[in-house]
C-alpha cells in the first residue's frame, strides 16, 4: 500500500494535530475528541457496509451497544479490558454474519427494515434482561483499562489508547480496501450480477460486509462503555444508527475519510448550535437536509463537483467558440 507524497504530508499533519490537540482544549473538549474517536471507528465499519458493498444497514448502533454490554459485563466479573474487547469484537463479528443473511435475500429498502428490526429486537435485550443488562438502569462504575501496571484512568491516557486503536483500525481497514477484497466489495456495489459472472462469491462478500462493519461497531462500543463509565440501553436505538448512516453519507459514503469528516459534523455541529436553544436541533437538520440537496455524494465529493464543474464549462466555452468559427 503506497501513498502519494501529498496524502502521507497531510495525514502526518492530522495526526499531529490530533496529538497536540488534548493541550488546548478542557475537560469537556477532551471528552468530545475521544468519543469523535470512537465514532469514527463505527462509521469506518458502516462505510465499509453501506459505502463500500453497497448494502443498507440500520442495526450499527445495536452493534455498538453488543460490544458496549460485553466489555462492560465482562470487567464487572473481573476479566480484563484486553480479553473482553476481542470477545466483543468476535461477538458482534457473528452477529454481523447472521443479519448478512437477509440482505441475501432482500435489497435496498426491504434490507433496510430487516436491519431496523434487528436493532429494535437488540434494544429490547438490553431493557428487558436486567439480570445481565441492568434494563433502564444500565450498568454503572465502569473501569478504565490498565497495560502493564498503566492505568488509562486519566482522560488524557484514555484520549491517547483511543487515538490508537483508531489509528490502527483505520489503518487495517485501508489495506483491506486496497486489497482485492476491497476490488471485490466495489464490484458487488456497482452490479452484482456483472460480479458474480466474474467470480466474485457474493454470498461471501456479502456477508463479510456485515461482519466486519459489526466488528468495527463492536469495537467502538468497547471504548464507548470506560469512556462514559455508564452505559443504558437509550444510546444504541434506531436514532444513534440513524446518525451513523449520517456519518458516513454527509461526510461522503465509498470514501475512506468520509466517516472522519460526516463524524466531527454530527458530534461537534450541534454543540456550536446549542446557543440557539431549543431551535438548534432543527437548525441542525436544515443543514444537513440542505447539504444533501447540493452535495449528494457528501462533503468531500466538493473537489469532484468542481472539476467536473470547470471541465463543463471549458466544453460549453469550446463549443461555443466552434459554433461562432
Amino acid at each position: 500500500m503506497t501513498l502519494s507524497k501529498q496524502h502521507l504530508a497531510l495525514l502526518t499533519l492530522g495526526l499531529a494535530a490530533l496529538a497536540i490537540a488534548p493541550s488546548l482544549l478542557k475537560t469537556y473538549g477532551l471528552y468530545l475528541l475521544t468519543l469523535w474517536l470512537v465514532y469514527i471507528i463505527a462509521a469506518l465499519g458502516l462505510n465499509l457496509t453501506v459505502g463500500y458493498a453497497g448494502l443498507k444497514s440500520l442495526c450499527h448502533a445495536g452493534f455498538m451497544g453488543v460490544g458496549a454490554y460485553t466489555v462492560a459485563i465482562l470487567m464487572k466479573a473481573g476479566v480484563s479490558f484486553w480479553l473482553a474487547t476481542p470477545v466483543a469484537i468476535s461477538l458482534c463479528f457473528v452477529l454481523g454474519l447472521l443479519i448478512g443473511f437477509p440482505a441475501l435475500r432482500v435489497q435496498l429498502h426491504y434490507l433496510g427494515f430487516a436491519t431496523l428490526g434487528f436493532n429494535l429486537l437488540l434494544m429490547l435485550f438490553f431493557r428487558n434482561e436486567e439480570w445481565l443488562t441492568g434494563g433502564t438502569f444500565g450498568i454503572q462504575n465502569i473501569k478504565r483499562p490498565e497495560l502493564f501496571g498503566f492505568s488509562f484512568n486519566g482522560n488524557l491516557a484514555f484520549y491517547y489508547l483511543a487515538l490508537v486503536i483508531t489509528v490502527v483500525s483505520a489503518a487495517l481497514l485501508a489495506y483491506l480496501l486496497r486489497s482485492p477484497w476491497g476490488r471485490a466489495f466495489a464490484a458487488l456495489r456497482d452490479n452484482p450480477i456483472r460480479a458474480e459472472s466474474t467470480g466474485v462469491n457474493i454470498t461471501a462478500y456479502t456477508l463479510m460486509s456485515f461482519a466486519i462493519g459489526a466488528a468495527y461497531a463492536g469495537l467502538a462500543g468497547a471504548l464507548f462503555a470506560p469512556l462514559v463509565n455508564f452505559i443504558e440501553p437509550a444510546p444504541f436505538g434506531l436514532g444513534m444508527s440513524l446518525l451513523f448512516l449520517m456519518m458516513v453519507v454527509v461526510g461522503g459514503s465509498g470514501k475512506f475519510y468520509g466517516p472522519v469528516l460526516g463524524s466531527a459534523i454530527a458530534l461537534l455541529l450541534p454543540e456550536y448550535l446549542r446557543f440557539a436553544k431549543d431551535w438548534y436541533l432543527a437548525i441542525f437538520g436544515f443543514a444537513v437536509v440542505a447539504m444533501m440537496i447540493w452535495l449528494p455524494g457528501g462533503l468531500l465529493s466538493i473537489r469532484e463537483r468542481w472539476l467536473l464543474h470547470k471541465a463543463k464549462t471549458a466544453s460549453d466555452k469550446t463549443a461555443t467558440n466552434a459554433g461562432a468559427v
